[in-house]
């Protein structure tokens, strides 16, 4: 048994023992604006819900561990005092997972991961069409856990409107936790599926993805390619060569190149989509 006194070893080394050890952790994937009505869009894993009457949850977006600076979904419910927490199902993890990466404010994460914006009914910030359930909340208090890099900052949130896809219910009308599928956090580039397991995501720390209003219309709007898909196909720093917006892949290509997207073969999918 290793004993650790946190105050004695990196932050960053702490943060990989506490994100590895409490898992798997939900994900809130929240939208926000700013109070000029900029659209923001990032997932964060400090979350859960804590209350039913009144409905309170509970995420928070930590201060950067490497310069000490904040989030973007910070400064909004800071300054608006409203957010939509969106749940993620596997369906969309890889463009969540694009979303996280750190895009320039005022650069709006549902149009680079590909995800649809639907508007709300009582809050400002839109909501994540593809989300199996969604909560739109107004913002009680936000407490600030620290000044330094990794503090956390919880923002409380009350529930004032709810939205469920039909089809994650069952016939009593209760969530189906096979239908809701929902994925969650563990450390690294490790999540876990709620029905399947483990499996692996990986996301550039200190690069953009050229995101998935990048990409040509034909491969943008294919018939089969699914939203993991392109999610994992606009998470590079640069199109491959030869790729131009004229670019029309068959649908043979296409599923072949599904099928080492599948594997994680992210460069063997664009070598075959450019052929």
């Amino acid at each position: 048994m290793i004993t650790i006194d946190p105050k004695e070893i990196p932050t960053p080394k702490l943060h990989g023992y506490l994100l590895g050890s409490v898992s798997p952790r939900p994900i809130c994937f929240a939208s926000t604006v700013d109070k000029d009505g900029n659209v923001n869009l990032s997932p964060y894993s400090f979350f859960n819900v804590f209350s039913a009457n009144p409905p309170v949850m509970i995420f928070s977006p930590a201060r950067r561990v490497r310069d000490n600076t904040t989030k973007h979904t910070l400064e909004n419910v800071l300054e608006t005092k409203e957010v939509v927490i969106n749940i993620v199902s596997y369906e969309m993890v890889q463009q969540m997972s694009l979303s996280s990466t750190e895009y320039p404010k005022g650069v709006n994460e549902f149009v680079k991961a590909g995800f649809t914006e639907i508007p709300s009914e009582v809050v400002k910030p839109p909501r994540v069409k593809e989300a199996p359930v969604q909560f739109e909340c107004k913002v009680n208090d936000v407490i600030s856990l620290g000044e330094h890099g990794g503090a956390g900052n919880l923002v409380i949130c009350e529930v004032v409107k709810l939205h469920l896809d039909e089809t994650i219910l069952d016939e009593n009308g209760r969530v189906d936790p096979l239908k809701i599928d929902t994925v969650a956090r563990m450390g690294g580039n490790w999540y876990s599926r709620a029905k399947a397991g483990l499996f692996e995501v990986e996301k550039p720390l200190r690069t953009l993805g050229v995101g998935v209003d990048a990409l040509p219309e034909a491969i943008r709007f294919s018939k089969v390619l699914t939203g993991n898909d392109l999610g994992m196909l606009a998470n590079v720093e640069e199109l491959p060569e030869g790729i131009g917006p004229d670019v029309n892949p068959s649908e043979e290509k296409q599923k072949n190149a599904q099928q080492l997207l599948l594997q994680g073969d992210v460069e063997g999918a664009w070598n075959i989509l450019t052929q």
